[in-house]
């Protein structure tokens, strides 16, 4: 998996690419089929904004936060990320499921 931290108009510092590297290698356990993230800092006037891009197959999850501190950015773009990521797991997983029970449950019903 490839992590890539790229900064806009701001210089990022080892202290900062260390903590987002580390929030990003935890989103693989939630979804397997992860393969690249990219995390984008950027400072605009007096507020940072982060994007991050998690490519996933051929599925792309984006998440986007705007705020003071860099820091707490990273942590609610993980959360958002991870939300995306389970939820999808979930439709992807669970989908051939549920017909076969509906059907199960309608010839019982005749």
């Amino acid at each position: 998996m490839q992590i890539l931290l790229t900064g806009r108009h701001v210089n990022v510092t080892d202290e900062l690419k260390s903590y987002a590297s580390q929030k990003a290698e935890k989103l693989p356990k939630f979804y397997d089929r992860v393969q690249a993230i990219e995390v984008v800092l950027d400072h605009e006037g007096d507020h940072f904004t982060i994007d991050m891009i998690v490519t996933a197959g051929k599925d792309n999850f984006i998440a986007h936060e705007a705020g003071p501190d860099m820091f707490a950015l990273v942590d609610l773009v993980c959360d958002k990320l991870e939300r995306q990521l389970r939820r999808h797991k979930e439709r992807f997983r669970n989908r051939k499921h549920t017909a076969k029970h509906v059907d199960k449950f309608e010839e019982a019903q005749e």
